[in-house]
């Protein structure tokens, strides 16, 4: 979340949906990433269910999955964290739920490197994620009742390995000082619903400057977004979707970002959702 790079991430109202039958075979892929995405043991999904029974020391039985993906996957969504997050959940529910919500955090951090997807796609709403002593410290923020999130999800992937590759392993002291300041600047925002100073809270300089590079339509998005009447917009993650916060005229925004993609050689798709405070659950 803009300069909150690898520490703060919200759950959007955003989900895919795992259906495991016990005793069946067979992976079927629906949505976002049908025709890419493994259908075999290799899966983030089947893998993550795997994970967890190898944790609870139980053989796993043989099983069918059915995968409905309403998340666009290389777009800076946490695509790869719901699916960890979603097998896991779905694994601790097959195994009678020997883990509890942290424990499984731990587990889904320690497969995915850092903590700031995965927490919220398993807690839900904002969180705040640390890794003190290799152990994950998470918080959670209130965000807004009346929030929306307004996001342009290019036709173009944004593939999270080359976006990290563009980053250096230092920063100016400069640069530091100045993210700490709108992370912090972020949260109160979020947290008090005083969302004033949003357009300044998003901004950030670890991280989009140098995905800047080599999406360049980003900052004419970002513009077009705060000229609607955005309260604050950023890259997605390592992109290439551009997020927009608003508590009103979220078709006009979402139209004019649309609208400087085009004019930037890019094409996609507006999509209109909230926050949500609820993580990944087992449905009945």
């Amino acid at each position: 979340m803009g300069p909150g790079f690898d520490c703060l991430g919200i759950a959007l109202d955003m989900w895919n949906i795992v259906s495991v039958e016990v005793g069946g075979r067979g992976f079927e892929i629906y949505g976002h990433g049908e025709d890419e995405l493994p259908k075999d043991e290799s899966n983030l999904v089947w893998s993550s269910i795997a994970r967890v029974f190898d944790e609870a020391g139980i053989s796993m039985p043989a099983m069918s999955l059915t995968c409905h993906n309403d998340i666009p996957t290389t777009r800076g969504l946490g695509s790869s964290s719901a699916a960890l997050v979603g097998g896991l959940v779905a694994g601790n529910e097959l195994c009678g739920n020997p883990f509890d919500r942290s424990e499984l955090l731990q587990i889904a951090a320690d497969t995915e490197g850092h903590p700031d997807n995965v927490t919220p796609a398993l807690f839900g709403g904002m969180q705040i994620a640390v890794v003190q002593d290799k152990r994950v410290v998470s918080a959670s923020v209130p965000v807004p009742e009346d929030l929306s999130a307004i996001l342009y999800v290019p036709n173009t992937s944004m593939p999270t390995e080359e976006a990290r590759g563009l980053l250096g392993d230092s920063v100016p002291r400069s640069d530091a000082v100045f993210n700490i300041g709108r992370a912090a600047l972020l949260v109160r925002a979020l947290a008090t619903g005083d969302l004033e100073h949003l357009d300044i809270a998003t901004d950030d300089l670890l991280h989009q400057p140098a995905r800047q590079t080599i999406f360049f339509p980003m900052k004419n998005i970002i513009r077009a977004a705060l000229g609607a009447g955005a309260l604050g917009a950023f890259l997605s993650g390592a992109g290439s979707t551009v997020l927009a916060f608003a508590t009103e005229k979220e078709f006009t925004i979402g139209y004019e970002m649309a609208d400087a993609a085009v004019k930037s050689g890019l094409s996609g798709e507006v999509v209109i959702t909230r926050p949500t405070g609820l993580g990944a659950h087992t449905l009945t």
